[in-house]
């Protein structure tokens, strides 16, 4: 088939709202041009999500930088004699979550280093800390590879370890750790971290549970084409199964500080295709997100027309993404957000972290109906 003829078929397979295979996938990776992919997902984007664009008031919390991890592509983790190690006191997490309520923060998102000193007690408290403080702010805590770690510390099976995180308060998990499922990328990227098939089972076993989790992909770095469609491909397949996870957010590598330096930053042309790419394959996922800490603001807006309908939040205290080189703002005014997205004519809704239409009045606010059920209304 030439490839006049494939792309003919994928085009005809995206009006008709059928699913893309891996090979047609593969294909759009490595021979369709940017635009192309631009223009079948923001066909997709906008059959989704119409005009819309999501946001969410937000702030991040990372309670420890230090980690018996040593990921190649990680600047965020500090051993625990290191100059810059650190860890939050009970006072420190009470202090970070009252100020999320005061700037009206809706979700705070946690994630950090993994401790080799602390117990699997200790992070059960940072989430019941924080759920005891602000009980009304949702807490979106602890990435699948923190979850394995519980696991091994405890010798428990993951069903326990989200119990007693979601008894502590716990209402969702975000979607790292995920980086890139195919196990020989991830020994040259992170060896010994959890696997592809305990990330897996551990959002299967979220998603049996009744918590919604988000996936993400880590691209740009040593992967291939072939990687990021297989990544891909396994997502939407534990998706078929659970339809548990909410939003896909493609994450690109950023070198600096880590041992992975010389590799070069992906450039925006990437970043772009990566979002349209991540639409066309991800047709059973709701939403996906241009994470503007990563990908830059104005990269951020131009992908709202490449199949990304949302921007995550405020983002405030954002430091894994940050101390990797990002430049751009350590959080951002929800009036920044407002004009971001009108600059890229869509239409700022804000939203809770379960997608639910926030109704706010200043610092104060409140929920209506799920996003999706109100916009078809």
């Amino acid at each position: 088939m030439s490839d006049q003829e494939m792309l003919r078929r994928i085009e005809e397979k995206v009006a008709a709202g059928e699913r893309v295979t891996a090979e047609e996938g593969l294909f759009l990776d490595e021979r369709a041009d940017l635009f192309t992919l631009g223009r079948l997902a923001n066909q997709i984007r906008e059959r989704k999500n119409g005009n819309w664009a999501f946001y969410n008031t937000n702030i991040h919390l990372n309670p420890t930088n230090v980690c018996v991890y040593r990921c190649r592509f990680c600047a965020f983790r500090a051993d625990l004699r290191a100059e810059k190690a650190y860890v939050f006191s009970d006072d420190m997490l009470r202090e970070r979550v009252l100020e999320g309520r005061s700037q009206g923060a809706t979700e705070i998102h946690v994630v950090g280093g993994l401790h080799h000193q602390k117990k699997f007690d200790w992070y059960v408290n940072v989430v019941r800390v924080l759920h005891e403080t602000c009980p009304e702010i949702h807490i979106k805590a602890w990435t699948g590879v923190e979850i394995g770690w519980f696991a091994y510390l405890t010798k428990k099976p993951y069903e326990w370890v989200l119990k007693e995180l979601i008894d502590a308060g716990l209402g969702s998990l975000p979607g790292g750790g995920a980086e890139i499922f195919d196990q020989q990328v991830r020994e040259q990227i992170c060896e010994h971290k959890a696997d592809a098939k305990q990330w897996l089972d551990i959002h299967r076993t979220a998603h049996q549970l009744g918590l919604r989790s988000n996936a993400t992909m880590l691209y740009g770095h040593v992967e291939q084409a072939r990687h990021r469609i297989d990544h891909l491909c396994q997502l939407r397949q534990l998706q078929d199964e659970t339809g548990g996870f909410q939003t896909f957010i493609p994450l690109a590598f950023h070198p600096d500080n880590t041992k992975l330096s010389d590799i070069r930053k992906p450039s925006g042309t990437m970043d772009l295709r990566m979002v349209a790419l991540s639409r066309i394959m991800l047709d059973n996922f709701d939403h996906i997100k241009a994470y503007w800490i990563m990908l830059g603001e104005k990269i951020a807006q131009v992908a709202l027309s490449f199949g990304a309908d949302d921007l995550d939040g405020t983002v405030v205290h954002e430091l894994i993404y940050h101390d990797a080189g990002a430049e751009t703002p350590e959080g951002l005014t929800v009036e920044a957000l407002h004009r971001m997205i009108r600059e890229a004519g869509r239409t700022p809704v804000e939203r809770d972290t379960l997608y639910r239409r926030v109704i706010r009045e200043g610092a104060h606010w409140s929920t209506a109906e799920p996003v999706l059920a109100s916009l078809a209304s």
